[in-house]
Formats: C-alpha cells, sequence, structure tokens
C-alpha cells in the first residue's frame, strides 16, 4: 500500500438500519450552512428567522440543529425511532458514517462500528463514493 492510499482503500461497508444511534446520545453539534437552513425551512414549513427562531443555536460563527434535553437532534422522533426531516437531512446526516474522524484509523471505524450496527454491513461502497462522502464536510 503506497502512503498516499487510505487503509480503507478496498472499500467499506454500510446499511443503515435506522438504529438511530447516530441521533441520539451524547450531546454534539449538527453543522448546518445556509442553505441547509433554508431547505430544513422550507420542509417544516416556516420562514427561515422562524426556523433559526426554533431550531438553531449560534455557536460561535457556526449554526448547529438545536438538541432535546436528553441530547437527542430536535428532529429525531423517539416514539418512532426516525428523522422527521430525512429527506432535507443536512450533508452531516447524509455523509454519516463517512467523516473525516471516523475513517483517520482502522480503530477509529472499528468504534463507528460498535457505536452504529449498519457501519462495516451492507452495501461495500468504494474509495472514491467515501472519499466523495468525507469531502463534504470535516468532522
Amino acid at each position: 500500500m503506497s502512503s498516499a492510499e487510505p487503509w480503507y482503500r478496498d472499500g467499506l461497508r454500510f446499511q443503515c438500519t435506522g438504529c438511530g444511534n447516530c441521533c441520539t446520545g451524547a450531546p454534539g453539534f449538527v453543522w448546518v450552512n445556509k442553505e441547509e437552513i433554508a431547505t430544513l425551512a422550507a420542509e417544516v414549513g416556516l420562514n427561515v428567522e422562524e426556523f433559526e427562531t426554533r431550531y438553531i443555536s449560534k455557536v460561535g460563527a457556526r449554526k448547529s440543529l438545536k438538541e432535546m434535553k436528553n441530547y437527542d437532534c430536535v428532529f429525531f422522533d423517539s416514539a418512532a425511532r426516525r428523522c422527521k426531516v430525512y429527506h432535507a437531512r443536512p450533508r452531516q446526516c447524509r455523509t454519516w458514517p463517512f467523516w473525516d474522524s471516523n475513517l483517520r484509523t482502522p480503530e477509529s471505524w472499528a468504534a463507528t462500528c460498535e457505536a452504529c450496527p449498519g457501519s462495516g454491513t451492507g452495501k461495500l461502497y468504494p474509495l472514491e463514493t467515501i472519499e466523495a462522502q468525507r469531502a463534504q464536510i470535516r468532522i
């Protein structure tokens, strides 16, 4: 393996199980940009200003979706175990689990597979697809 090739050069497996683990648990941030905010606002039938007041927290110069008191994403429906805005979800959610932090080392990926039952199983994603997902957002 050349140093230019990532350890996952042969691809990685992932199949979402709908468990909701990526939407719940410890506190964190779901970073959103202007375009994503506008898309989400339209999805829930609000104008951008109303949407930001209800659903966005400012964190320094960035914006994140708010969390519920138990740290679940504000758009996670705990009864149905699903995202209420799935079709408009931000790129951070769309690119899971192919984030820099999960791909750094084989050990990072193993930890991701422990937390996410769909990581490491199902469809084999080729390197090109993984890299395209990873390039969308740095987490």
